[in-house]
C-alpha cells in the first residue's frame, strides 16, 4: 500500500500591501520631530491605526492623547494620518501648541471638496463610518451642510433641503464595491445626486482591495494583518470572504494565529492593511513556515510608487538644521 504524498501547502501573500505613502508620511513626521526636538512630541490620537507603530513610537518618546486639551500649552503636537477638523486647529491655536498636520494629502482633498461643495450652498451626503477620526474631521469643516450615511441601512432615513443640489463624499478607506452599492442606492431616491470631481476612496486602499481579491480566489484562508480599529484593514478580511476565501481572519500579529484555523488548508493568503509595517507580515510568513507552510509566492497585481513629501511645518524646521 503507497501512502499519498502530502499536499504542497503554499502561501499566496498580495502586493500591494502594508504601508501606504500617507500612513508612511505620518510616521515619518513623528519620527523626524522627536529627532529635530526631542521628547516628548505630543500626537493627537493614534498617529495610524495600527496597535505596533503606536506602541513603537510610545518606547521612542511619543506621547498619544484623546484630545487637545491633554497637551501642555506651547508644546508640539502632531494631528494624525485621519486629519482634523477646524475646531481642533483653533483649539490648537488658543494653547499655543506648535502643530505639524500629518493629515493624508488624499484626506485633505475630501476636506477642501467639503468645503468648495458647502460654500455652493450644496446638501453633502458623506458615506463613512460613525465615530471614525477621518469622518469627524471631514464632517467638521461643514457641519451645517454634511449628513453621514453610514451604509445601506442608513440610506432610507436621509433627509435633504433640496435634491437638486446634492453631492456625495466618502471616507478614504471603505470598501470600494460597498461604497458602489450605496451610491447606487441613494441614486434610486435622489437621481440628482452628482459624484466627486474624483474617486474620494484612495489609491492604496483601492490597490490592497484589488490585490486581496487575486488571492482570495485561490486560498482557503486568508490572514490580514492589522489593528481592530483600522478601517481599510478590516475592509480586507469582508473583501477576502465575498472574493472566494472559505474564512478570513484580522490578527494584530502572528502570536494570534491560532493553530485550528490551519487544519486542512493547502493555500493560505496573506495581506496587510494602510498602517501596517511589514515586519509584521514577516512574522506571520514564520509562524506559517514552522507549519509546513514553505512555499511562498508574492502575488502583484498592482504597481504602487506614490510618495507624499512631509509636512512643512517639520520641512522647513528640518531645511534650517541641514
Amino acid at each position: 500500500m503507497t501512502s499519498k504524498t502530502p499536499a504542497t501547502r503554499r502561501v499566496l501573500v498580495a502586493r500591494p500591501r502594508g504601508y501606504c505613502a500617507g500612513v508612511d508620511r505620518a510616521v515619518q513626521a513623528v519620527e523626524k520631530a522627536l529627532e529635530q526636538y526631542g521628547a516628548p512630541i505630543y500626537v493627537r490620537k493614534q498617529i495610524v491605526h495600527n496597535t505596533h507603530v503606536v506602541r513603537t513610537l510610545e518606547a521612542r518618546g511619543a506621547i498619544f492623547v484623546e484630545e487637545t486639551e491633554e497637551v501642555p500649552e506651547g508644546a508640539i503636537v502632531v494631528f494624525s494620518a485621519h486629519g482634523v477638523s477646524p475646531a481642533v486647529h483653533r483649539e490648537a491655536a488658543q494653547r499655543s501648541l506648535r502643530t505639524i498636520d500629518a493629515t493624508c494629502p488624499l484626506v485633505t482633498k475630501v476636506h477642501n471638496e467639503a468645503k468648495r461643495f458647502a460654500s455652493q450652498d450644496y446638501d453633502i451626503l458623506l458615506i463613512g463610518h460613525e465615530g471614525h477620526e477621518e469622518v469627524e474631521g471631514t464632517a467638521g469643516e461643514a457641519p451645517d451642510h454634511i449628513q453621514l450615511v453610514d451604509g445601506l441601512d442608513s440610506v432610507a432615513a436621509v433627509q435633504v433641503k433640496d435634491p437638486s443640489r446634492l453631492v456625495w463624499l466618502s471616507q478614504t478607506t471603505l470598501s470600494v464595491d460597498e461604497t458602489v452599492e450605496t451610491v447606487s442606492r441613494l441614486k434610486e431616491r435622489f437621481p440628482n445626486l452628482i459624484d466627486p470631481p474624483s474617486d474620494d476612496i484612495c489609491y492604496a486602499t483601492q490597490n490592497r482591495q484589488v490585490a486581496v481579491k487575486e488571492i482570495a480566489a485561490q486560498a482557503q484562508l486568508v490572514i490580514v494583518v492589522g489593528s481592530e480599529n483600522s478601517s481599510n484593514s478590516k475592509r480586507l478580511v469582508e473583501v477576502a470572504v465575498d472574493h472566494g476565501a472559505d474564512a478570513s481572519y484580522l490578527v494584530d500579529d502572528a502570536s494570534l494565529i491560532k493553530d485550528e484555523w490551519l487544519d486542512g488548508v493547502t493555500t493560505v493568503g496573506v495581506t496587510s492593511g494602510a498602517s501596517v509595517p511589514d515586519e509584521l507580515v514577516s512574522e506571520v510568513l514564520a509562524r506559517l513556515a514552522a507549519h509546513g507552510f514553505d512555499d511562498v509566492e508574492e502575488v502583484e497585481s498592482v504597481e504602487e510608487n506614490v510618495r507624499f513629501a512631509l509636512p512643512h511645518e517639520l520641512r522647513k524646521d528640518l531645511r534650517a538644521t541641514v
